[in-house]
């Protein structure tokens, strides 16, 4: 059966109906994008601390020299700026006037607002509009009308949406691009699994896409495409999709596959890392101090995240029936169940020598150098998120959440910039999706092989 894909009309232009995913930090580049819309889709560039270049063409390096977290804050702001603005601009060019480009911005990054002001306003004319979601970006419509651009809210339910809608997108209707429907199950990074969801019993996308279309047409927006985001590897499995009265207008959006491309700006360790996955090797977890869960590799970082929660058990400050035994660690007394000393001892025997204490009321035992590397982790802060539970940070007057920072979770800046540039794939951070095992089974990719942007974009438009 042969397989055919029309273009869409978006903002004004005839496009193929495919969208590159945004991935953060510094890998959702211009140098990616740019071909993705030469190609006729939607190239999307990272805004969160994008890389930025010297007069050479060079990748400077982040450095934060600021002695306080509010001073590195404004550093990491600067970064995110300067670097979108060049990534932009090489998009740009190398799209060659094909195609659409826009930016990526995870809602909760610090100052994400004054970010998207600044870069839309150095990027008149090159940019259609702003994907974001990862939070509930009530102010996303007005921010990008002022700069003529369009806005695509990314929401995991049709509910999401209508209450984006009614407090704040009913104002800026003209300017709704799309909406993104972002499956919190297979999603690769931070998604919007809520807590009535279970993560362990994945639900069916389509009633929920048919749903938020019901939403949509109820709304007047029956014009609006929806864009399927988590889980898409080729058109194919999406044909009865394609076309559908029920659904209406329906684009795909692609995060994982564009990894693997010659001009993705990832490592080859990291390349090949992806090309050997098997399935249920990506894990979807709640580790991540945004409080979001989110879908990354398995690898000796999750495995370590993994351990230090479970080396986990409740304390008291006083006695009572259920908290009746004192254990001490490093001369600090805590009153825990009796059951739990044993545990805490075995685990302390096995070198987890030092108790680290969570907003929870509950101490995590880890091993005297990662109890150091969490501390000093937590005292570099950059202040990368609007909140964060790792150190505290928050981007309020008193710049703190006001609870105890939690060192069950981890420097989520710290570990996407490094392995963003050429560290360890085992000992970072590593975002997928669920699927990308598929990696290692589509003929496409035998013995190896790593297709160009525009080589990709074909085998995608061919079906497969």
């Amino acid at each position: 059966m042969s397989f055919s894909l029309n273009s869409i009309r978006v903002g004004g232009k005839e496009v193929l109906p495919l969208i590159e995913g945004g991935k953060g930090v510094a890998i959702s580049t211009g140098a990616s994008s740019g071909p993705w819309a030469a190609a006729g889709g939607i190239g999307t560039i990272s805004a969160v601390i994008a890389d930025q270049y010297d007069a050479h063409g060079n990748i400077e390096p982040h450095e934060y020299l600021g002695r306080t977290r509010k001073d590195r804050h404004e550093e990491m702001v600067q970064y995110s700026i300067k670097g979108t603005i060049d990534q932009v601009r090489k998009a740009w060019e190398l799209s060659r006037g094909e195609g659409l480009i826009n930016i990526n911005m995870l809602w909760e990054v610090g100052s994400a607002q004054r970010i998207l002001h600044e870069v839309l306003e150095k990027t008149k004319g090159m940019i259609h509009g702003v994907t974001s979601g990862a939070g509930m970006p009530f102010k996303l419509g007005e921010l990008t009308a002022k700069y003529g651009a369009h806005y695509y809210p990314i929401v995991s339910s049709g509910r999401a949406f209508g209450l984006l809608w009614k407090r704040a997108y009913k104002n800026f209707a003209e300017r709704l691009g799309g909406v993104v429907y972002e499956d919190p199950w297979l999603a690769g990074g931070h998604n919007g699994l809520s807590n009535a969801e279970d993560p362990n019993k994945p639900g069916d996308p389509y009633p929920r896409v048919v749903e938020l279309r019901a939403i949509m047409r109820k709304l007047g927006l029956d014009h609006v495409p929806i864009i399927m985001a988590g889980g898409v590897w080729n058109l194919k499995e999406w044909k009865d999709w394609i076309d559908n009265k029920e659904i209406g207008p329906i684009m795909f959006q692609f995060g994982t596959r564009p990894l693997v491309t010659k001009e993705s700006p990832i490592s080859d360790s990291w390349k090949k890392k992806l090309l050997s996955l098997k399935p249920g090797d990506v894990l979807l977890q709640n580790f991540s101090p945004t409080g979001f869960f989110s879908s990354a590799l398995k690898n000796s970082f999750i495995g370590e995240l993994v351990q230090r929660n479970e080396h986990q058990i409740d304390f008291r400050t006083e006695k009572d029936e259920e908290f009746d035994t004192e254990l001490v660690v490093e001369r600090k007394t805590y009153i825990v169940r009796r059951a739990d000393e044993g545990k805490a001892r075995a685990w302390m025997a096995e070198g987890f020598e030092r108790a680290m204490k969570t907003p929870d009321g509950s101490l995590i035992f880890v091993t005297p150098e990662k109890c150091a590397e969490i501390r000093k982790d937590q005292a570099d802060c950059v202040g990368c998120l609007s909140q964060c539970r790792f150190s505290s940070w928050a981007t309020n007057e008193k710049n703190s959440t006001g609870r105890l920072a939690d060192p069950r979770s981890f420097c989520i800046q710290k570990t996407l910039e490094d392995v963003a540039h050429d560290g360890s794939v085992d000992d970072n951070l590593v975002f997928a999706g669920h699927n990308a095992f598929r990696f290692g089974s589509d003929p496409f990719y035998s013995n190896g092989f790593i297709p160009s942007v525009k080589q990709l974009m074909d085998r995608i438009v061919s079906g497969d």
